[in-house]
């Protein structure tokens, strides 16, 4: 199809290579590039063009192909992310006032290398952001010496016996009226500050987060502090503060995670970060909220921040792994009608159906984490411009609850996803250039951090049980500030639904699932809450109720609602008139791919709860995937071209533009490993070895 006639879409997007490639490519029913403008924007699209351009023709960003050594990696790292700051692709007034390009910075700087990216983004983001946003006035001074690197950051919540459970961490941090000071201690090693990215090597003061005692004894709950842990000039450690590396990991060895331990360490009053609790200088506690209920609701941004980064970090892997796998997929040919005659293996339905649903959902689930992530960025301005109010505060519990339930739902997809591309590319995806082992390690921590999934699940679940308690007990209307559970006011107009949809073509639209996902999550929502009431019935107390519930209620309910949540912004997305009238039927199929394939995984409940009924629906929606894969085959190339990154930043022989599959393979499986040369080892082992005859046994 003929490009956009938008003005700079061609310096912007250059034409891709022409190559094997080609012959899906002008099979497309779109052009990619009017997508990618419609998507992303100019002013996304150019920063993104700067960042990869910038990095390709950086010698210091050049790929070796060596594998270096733990202390080199880290080093390499460290001058890669100082380097960043020189550049300064943003400035803190562009990061403050355009959040979308804070998350394009970060997802361009993770489809180069996740190591650096993370590096990058907890000094600069979440180090800095905690700062801003959990701060005041009084914590500005720190702002400018983070982006000039006078001072290094790292955030430190978890500990060595404490991770999920961040209310129970037992660092503690005692005020001292006499001197105005707090007192920083680790009360034993079970409380070291643990796995803390940046703190290894290279941090040199920490936000930390402790426990807040007053005089008296009083303990006002969890706070964080800025702590510093060495001396910028020398890394040394400062008087009081143990802090080391915790040594090689499975991924991201370019980021040192450390540990820390404080022996009453003091720093100045005004270093607790003070947005939602401050003291005195005689020792009084004060906040302006009303409750702690409030002001935990309230500080839940600075903890939500990590998870919904880490959304878009899941869905960059996928895209990098998917762009592989689908690339590969069209140049690949094998077997075909006649002996003769071979067909690249994205003909094949098989194929089709394990790449793209996870396509679709890549493009599903990047549209939620854009506006997840401004929806934080409202929330943190909101606090920094002192809005106390309730609606504040349950926009924080609503947040919380969607970056809890968002994070696994990301990671686990992208986790499955990349898996099925490296078996998808056969053996030549377990070839380590090919990039798919490292994205699969440098995603699965992203299934553990900043909060195990299957235990966030339980914040998202207990947020939409608490709803339907208020709502039972006092009949208060179920609403939320983004309206992401407004539909629970109908709740049993809802359970009263069944599928009635006559035909496949009837189902090929994203509003045929929606209406499914609505129904499920109040049947899960009502199954939940009979569940804990059996419980507490039972004689379970509220810990044993809620224990008891998780696996086939509270869990699937959590991944239900926020499965309907990614599926209701973007149906609602690809719906709305101005979409181009020539991405209307793209966009609507895989809107209409990512609903079905995962509404299917909930297929038996859709029988259980009487949704579904006869074999006839179960079938309808199984055939309308395989009708959607089909009909969104000849478009893969091209949704690809348009979130592929440039061939240097993707680092793929199998993935680049041009489709030279084996070319590009050939060229690099003798780069890599020097496969026409002599082991070096050899000379000194044919020295050393014995000969054969005084290997012989003796009778």
């Amino acid at each position: 199809m003929a490009p956009p006639s938008e003005s700079g879409a061609d310096a912007l997007l250059p034409d891709l290579p022409k190559g094997p490639l080609q012959a899906y490519r002008s099979c497309a029913s779109f052009c990619w590039k009017e997508l990618a403008l419609f998507l992303e924007g100019e002013d996304v699209l150019r920063l993104k063009k700067t960042i990869f351009s910038t990095l390709e023709n950086d010698p210091l960003f050049a790929h070796s192909g060596e594998e270096l050594c733990l202390e080199k990696c880290r080093e390499l790292n460290f001058l890669r992310c100082q380097r960043l700051l020189e550049l300064s692709f943003l400035s803190m007034e562009d990061m403050v006032a355009s959040p979308v390009l804070v998350q394009t910075l970060i997802a361009s700087l993770g489809m180069y290398d996740w190591s650096l990216g993370i590096k990058f983004l907890l000094h600069m983001l979440t180090f800095g952001s905690a700062i801003y946003s959990s701060g005041s006035e009084r914590h500005l001074k720190y702002l400018p010496k983070i982006f000039n690197m006078e001072i290094f950051g790292c955030f430190a919540v978890t500990e060595l016996s404490h991770g999920s459970n961040a209310k129970a961490v037992r660092t503690t941090a005692h005020y001292d009226p006499t001197t105005e000071e707090f007192i920083i201690h680790t009360p034993d090693f079970e409380a070291a500050k643990f796995w803390v990215g940046n703190m290894g090597k290279t941090a040199t003061h920490a936000v930390v987060f402790a426990q807040l005692y007053t005089p008296g004894g009083q303990c006002h709950g969890l706070h964080s502090f800025v702590v510093q842990i060495r001396d910028p000039k020398t890394l040394l450690p400062m008087p009081g503060v143990m802090v080391g590396d915790m040594g090689k990991k499975l991924g991201l060895n370019g980021v040192d995670n450390g540990f820390a331990m404080f022996h009453k360490v003091r720093i100045p009053r005004q270093d607790l970060l003070n947005r939602t609790g401050d003291v005195t200088p005689e020792g009084t506690y004060v906040t302006p909220f009303k409750d702690d209920k409030q002001r935990f609701g309230a500080s839940l941004g600075t903890l939500s921040f990590g998870r919904v980064t880490i959304v878009g970090m899941s869905i960059v892997n996928l895209k990098l792994a998917v762009s592989i796998a689908l690339r590969f997929s069209a140049t690949r040919c094998q077997f075909g009608p006649t002996d003769g005659e071979e067909v690249p293996v994205l003909e094949y339905q098989m194929q089709q159906w394990r790449l793209l649903p996870y396509l679709a959902a890549i493009y599903a689930l990047d549209h939620f984490s854009k506006l997840l992530f401004l929806d934080l960025a409202e929330l943190q301005q909101g606090l920094a411009g002192t809005d106390h109010s309730a609606r504040q505060a349950e926009l924080g519990r609503e947040i919380h609850a969607l970056a809890s339930a968002g994070k696994p739902l990301a990671s686990w997809t992208a986790q499955r996803g990349i898996q099925e591309c490296r078996e998808a590319c056969g053996g030549h995806g377990y070839l380590a250039v090919n990039r798919l082992g490292d994205l699969r390690n440098d995603n699965d921590p992203n299934c553990t951090y900043e909060g195990d999934n299957n235990v966030l699940l339980q914040q998202t679940s207990s947020y939409l049980l608490s709803l339907l308690a208020r709502h039972i007990q006092g009949g208060a209307r179920i609403e939320s500030p983004l309206r992401t559970v407004d539909f629970l006011e109908a709740y049993p107009d809802i359970l009263g639904r069944r599928f009635t949809c006559p035909s496949v073509d009837s189902c090929l639209d994203s509003a045929v699932p929606l209406a499914a996902y609505e129904w499920l999550v109040c049947y899960l929502l009502r199954e939940s809450h009979q569940k804990l009431m059996q419980e507490k019935r039972s004689g379970s107390n509220d810990f044993e109720a809620r224990n008891n519930s998780q696996v086939y209620y509270c869990r699937p309910l959590a991944l239900a609602f926020l499965e309907l949540t990614v599926v209701r912004r973007f149906h609602e997305y690809t719906h709305q008139p101005h979409v181009p009238p020539g991405l209307r039927a793209v966009l609507g199929r895989l809107s209409a791919l990512y609903a079905l394939w995962s509404l299917s995984q909930h297929t038996a409940l859709l029988y259980q709860g009487g949704y579904f009924s006869g074999e006839r629906a179960g079938k309808m929606i199984q055939n309308a995937i395989l009708e959607l894969c089909s009909k969104l085959k000849d478009d893969a190339v091209a949704l690809v071209d348009v979130i592929a990154p440039p061939d240097f930043v993707l680092d793929s022989p199998i993935g680049r533009a041009d489709g030279e599959l084996y070319k590009n393979l050939w060229t690099a499986v003798l780069l890599e490993s020097k496969v026409l040369e002599r082991p070096s080892w050899w000379a000194e082992f044919s020295i050393r070895k014995p000969s054969m005859g005084s290997l012989k046994p003796k009778l």
